[in-house]
């Protein structure tokens, strides 16, 4: 084995040494948190009217972002990435969602002012 094929098997070998069988446990548990909380919302909460529709509808965007955060990040492994990967990854996702709600938004707009 040659001296560059040993450095390149040790690098990718440090690349996942900061997942371990722990953090991916913590993770799991972290996931099923917050699945368990939305699951109470809708069994629960939702149909004794604790809180309105619309609340539970930005309380189910948040924990689904909170939720796509977490598997992005550790099991697609983006956390231990450079910066520059994490901002060009995340940041086009950003602008789409916004555009996406401005066309949710106009569209109401011009289908109310039609009326």
């Amino acid at each position: 084995m040659s001296a560059h094929e040993t450095t390149v098997s040790h690098e990718h070998h440090g690349e996942h040494a900061s997942m371990t069988k722990s953090l991916i446990w913590k993770v799991f548990f972290i996931l099923l948190g917050v699945t368990l909380v939305e699951f109470f919302i809708a069994l629960y909460a939702l149909p004794h009217h604790w809180f309105s529709q619309e609340i539970a509808n930005f309380v189910y965007i948040a924990l689904t972002i909170v939720k796509a955060a977490y598997i992005v990040a550790y099991f697609m492994h983006l956390k231990f990435e450079k910066v520059g990967l994490i901002i060009s990854v995340v940041l086009p996702i950003v602008f789409l969602v916004y555009f996406v709600a401005l066309m949710i938004i106009e569209g109401n707009y011009l289908l109310f002012a039609i009326k």
